[in-house]
């Protein structure tokens, strides 16, 4: 049930930089600007300080960032000033550090390959929807921090502003897992239309023919990707035909009726924001899947171009032996669909889920759209009763908390969610499928004693 997410504010530092950056004015020297200047100019004014974006407090987006961009405010929020990504945060990045370009999350957020920082996730590379940014460009705003990122005085060779060397490697494959060890599941290239939000479904077989249990996957999107998800299906005496692409949304951007109500038999199995995702499960644990298991494949792409895009995903499941498995993992899927969020308001909605048998459980993440302010999970019922285990105020990149040591909960006892909204629209939200909607989801895995 992780469902449509917003095609808004996607991440603590969002730089939607293009390749044809407006020039500076006629007859204007660039040596006459600073380098601060010349990059406000050329990158940040024309594709980040942009109504819904980084423009002003007043953007939708803003309480997820909390970072403006405009003419004589990004220098004060840029530099020296801590991020709100949490992985960011704990690795001591700030937005930009003089002299540090490797620990300043404004470099990191340029590159699409993440390889350059362990693979470590800070959120979407950016401009999500967009062309990214040359070599030039990226290694102007590199050097331009590495002299220290000074506000005035000429530091980085303007030229490089105007370099068109693409800085993004054609998509490749995955390597297909060796025989024995797992199964590879490919969403073959679609097209996204010139400034579109596309959302798609594509029923597929994992190609097991016998149980295997699932102790690591991992998942590489093509760049203007904001989610893939493996769903499992609550009934499946209903499912949808086999390789047949199904769009939430028609070519006028209504909702398609028949694919959402398919949405309500879906269950969360395995997937991510990151468009580079390599996750394994805890020591002795996987995830069990029955002989001829397919799974919806579900893609969620933008395009803020006026040109088509290209999506593309490729997900590896490996497989271990049945004798490394002391505990097969189930999944948790705890959603509240009583939600009302009067406008102009900040809301608190808690919902309590109790489990009817004893467990343990694994892992903890979470899943709201653009209004969620902060989610919290707390136990319900027994000795920790009311106790918070999980907080994430990232909606876009909600925290995934492998739990040390696993929650053990009695039968009767539960999970309740805590969630804040802030609604700063004129409009009273409910709960809903698409990205203007909203959710409050707990997702996770346990076992049972």
């Amino acid at each position: 049930m992780l469902r449509s997410f917003t095609v808004l504010g996607f991440s603590v530092l969002t730089f939607a930089m293009v390749l044809s950056c407006s020039k500076i004015d006629e007859g204007t020297d660039p040596k006459e600007k600073s380098s601060f200047d010349l990059m406000q100019d050329k990158i940040l004014t024309v594709s980040c300080a942009v109504s819904g974006c980084h423009l002003s407090e007043a953007d939708g987006t803003f309480k997820q960032h909390g970072l403006v961009l405009a003419a004589g405010k990004s220098y004060a929020n840029l530099v020296g000033v801590a991020p709100k990504n949490v992985n960011a945060v704990s690795d001591n990045l700030l937005r930009v550090k003089a002299f540090k370009s490797l620990e300043s999350l404004l470099y990191h957020k340029l590159l699409f390959d993440n390889s350059h920082h362990a693979g470590k996730s800070y959120g979407s590379p950016m401009p999500l929807g967009m062309e990214l940014l040359s070599q030039g460009q990226i290694e102007f705003v590199r050097r331009w921090i590495e002299a220290g990122a000074p506000k005035t005085g000429n530091v980085v060779d303007a030229s490089l502003l105007d370099d068109k060397t693409p800085s993004l490697a054609p998509f490749s494959a995955l390597e297909v897992p060796a025989a024995g060890t797992g199964f590879q599941m490919r969403l073959e290239p679609f097209t996204v239309n010139p400034n579109f939000e596309r959302e798609l479904f594509v029923r597929k077989a994992v190609g097991n023919t016998e149980t295997v249990y699932v102790n690591r996957f991992k998942i590489s999107m093509r760049p203007n990707s904001h989610h893939f998800i493996l769903y499992g299906f609550r009934n499946n005496t209903s499912l949808p035909q086999m390789n047949v692409i199904r769009d939430l949304r028609n070519p006028d951007n209504s909702l398609n009726l028949v694919t959402s109500i398919q949405m309500s038999n879906h269950v969360f199995y395995f997937g991510g924001s990151e468009q580079s995702i390599d996750y394994t499960f805890p020591a002795g644990t996987a995830v069990e899947l029955a002989p001829n298991q397919t799974f919806d494949m579900n893609a969620h792409n933008f395009n803020k171009t006026d040109k088509p895009l290209t999506g593309e995903v490729y997900i590896n499941l490996y497989t271990t032996p049945k004798s490394n498995v002391k505990n097969v993992v189930k999944v948790i899927d705890f959603g509240n669909q009583n939600i009302t969020l009067p406008p102009k308001t900040r809301t608190v909605v808690t919902k309590d889920f109790i489990f009817n048998t004893n467990v343990k459980i694994v892992t903890l993440f979470s899943h709201t759209h653009k209004l969620g302010e902060k989610f919290e999970i707390l136990i319900k019922g027994g000795a920790r009763n009311g106790e918070v285990v999980y907080t994430s105020t990232d909606w876009e990149h909600p925290l995934r908390k492998d739990l040390s040591p696993y929650i053990s909960l009695k039968k009767g006892e539960g999970l309740t969610s805590r969630i804040t909204y802030n609604n700063t629209s004129s409009q009273t939200v409910r709960f809903g499928l698409t990205s203007e909607d909203e959710m409050g989801i707990i997702f996770g895995y346990y076992y049972e004693e």
